[in-house]
């Protein structure tokens, strides 16, 4: 019930007027009808919550193919420009986040400040993604533990992580924020002790000797794709940015959790200055060692494996003759993905509660318990990860595999829509009068760097598939752009079937759910 604004007592603590607050009128969308999500993440659970989604796989498997196909310049290139749009994207979501922190953040945004038929269509495409991403990881888990036993059955592995991954989610969502901060702890301490290792690798601790930058004059700093010359060598370039764009992915989950942060004029600005530099910093630093100590012409880069085997790091090492290091890496990557699955669940359910206080899904999606759970999302959400039991099958893999298709450009989608959304929260505090230097987080560079990330974005999401031009195939076409097809699709039926208008400037609500009211 909400508690009307003249009747709750006067707090006598800066901590009990916080609490006040978000049971008021003004912060209805915040919780549910019943006990609403409990705010107690601090900044340092948002920026863990994020990092534990973007850091995995990608990083850890998905650069030694891009090593290959581009070269160690263009992949340090992409992987620095594809941060200015994370960056752009990244600002753009703390303003309005800081401002009006509800969960689903984003998704929300979208249906208030542009268009109720684009949150709902923005909203299903995102939750599909991260859904389904949950059942990738518990198969991913399962594989990389068969690294040291292949005996073991994959169905063994998505059964136990299905239930404990499940179970943590239902805990109170400050233990899960200090669950996934220390699992996630284990990637950053793995990745600054790698680029730390890369160093006295390249002054020559290890069996090839002094390294420097010799590998980027044999076998070159640039490498061709699909044909010869400056259009083979751009090809590789901008096959390689949509690789990066890919590996940044789940850097805007400190916006998904915007509604139970703990003081979220204070905490939510500062998870989205520490996760972006911390996120950019440890990417780019990564794929530069990567790139001076590893020829991109390395047969062992387009290994198809999907464990320790595979990933550039190991490859690093074998080449420097150690040869510990393959079972590290590997429970790391094991830690990486089940960081992810756990992110998975939290950040897939709060886009159902958003949805479903925007109504765009079933009400009682946005129930929660006596602790603050969103039961039945989670309940939901959890279920997804059973289509991850697909792959014990051939034909369900294929299945499956489709399905994930969804993944890849539905991040890519999301960050367009936050930057439009971004636009027209500007807009719409110009309409009502308020100034954006008030505002407790102001994003720099504005609108330019909202319009600059909106621009690339689109362009990347459009061209993800752009190989399938230059050789056709119908399949690889649909399933490089399912995700798009999906989102139009999604779109036109809601747009057809409610006949929803773009929200006038004036009538744009920046009132529920407001902090500063």
């Amino acid at each position: 019930m909400d508690t009307p604004i003249e009747k709750t007592p006067r707090p006598s603590s800066d901590k009990a007027r916080r609490a006040s607050m978000m049971t008021s009128k003004h912060d209805v969308e915040v919780g549910s009808s019943e006990t609403g999500l409990e705010r107690s993440l601090q900044a340092r659970h948002l920026q863990f919550i994020a990092i534990g989604g973007t850091i995995g796989t990608g990083l850890f498997l998905g650069t030694g193919s891009a090593l290959a196909a581009a070269g160690p310049v263009s992949l340090l290139l992409a992987f620095i420009f594809i941060g200015l749009i994370v960056f752009s994207v990244m600002t753009a979501l703390g303003e309005m986040a800081a401002y009006i922190p509800v969960p689903g953040a984003f998704t929300a945004y979208a249906t208030r400040f542009v268009d109720p038929t684009l949150g709902f269509a923005m909203g299903w495409v995102y939750w599909f993604s991260w859904s389904l991403t949950y059942a990738l990881e518990l198969t991913a888990a399962g594989v990389i533990i068969q690294y040291w036993d292949s005996s073991l059955n994959v169905g063994i592995w998505i059964a136990v992580f299905w239930v404990i991954f499940t179970t943590i989610n239902y805990l109170p969502v400050r233990w899960f924020g200090e669950f996934e901060m220390w699992f996630s702890s284990i990637k950053v301490v793995t990745i600054v002790g790698f680029i730390i290792f890369s160093i006295c690798v390249n002054a020559g601790v290890g069996d090839q000797g002094y390294i420097g930058f010799k590998y980027w004059e044999s076998p070159g700093a640039f490498a061709a794709d699909v044909t010869d010359g400056a259009s083979g060598r751009f090809i590789g370039f901008w096959s390689v940015l949509i690789t990066a764009a890919f590996s940044y992915q789940g850097a805007e989950l400190v916006g998904i959790a915007a509604g139970e942060a703990e003081d979220p004029r204070k905490t939510i600005p500062s998870a989205i200055r520490w996760t972006f530099w911390g996120i950019f910093s440890l990417f780019t630093a990564t794929v530069f060692f990567l790139g001076i100590n590893i020829p991109y012409d390395n047969p062992n880069l387009l290994s198809e494996a999907e464990d320790a085997s595979a990933s550039p790091l190991v490859i690093v090492a074998t080449l420097a003759g150690v040869k510990v290091l393959p079972s590290i890496i590997n429970a790391v990557l094991l830690s990486a993905v089940l960081t992810a699955a756990n992110s998975n669940v939290y950040s897939s359910s709060r886009i159902l509660v958003s949805l479903a206080e925007s109504g765009h899904a079933p009400r009682f999606l946005a129930k929660t318990n006596r602790i603050g759970t969103p039961y039945y999302s989670v309940a939901v959400c959890a279920a997804v990860g059973f289509l991850a039991f697909l792959n014990l099958s051939a034909g369900g893999a294929v299945v499956f595999n489709w399905l994930l298709n969804i993944i890849a450009v539905a991040g890519l989608i999301s960050w367009a829509l936050i930057c439009v959304c971004h636009l027209r929260f500007m807009k719409a505090l110009s309409a009502h009068g308020i100034q954006r230097s008030a505002l407790a987080y102001s994003a720099p560079l504005q609108p330019y760097l909202s319009w600059l990330g909106l621009f690339f974005t689109v362009l990347i999401t459009l061209t993800s598939g752009f190989k399938t031009f230059i050789n056709w195939d119908t399949s690889d076409f649909f399933a490089n752009y399912v995700s798009v097809i999906l989102f139009l699709v999604l779109y036109v039926g809601h747009k057809l079937v409610y006949r929803t208008k773009v929200v006038p400037l004036a009538e744009v609500d920046l009132k529920t759910g407001c902090v500063d009211l």
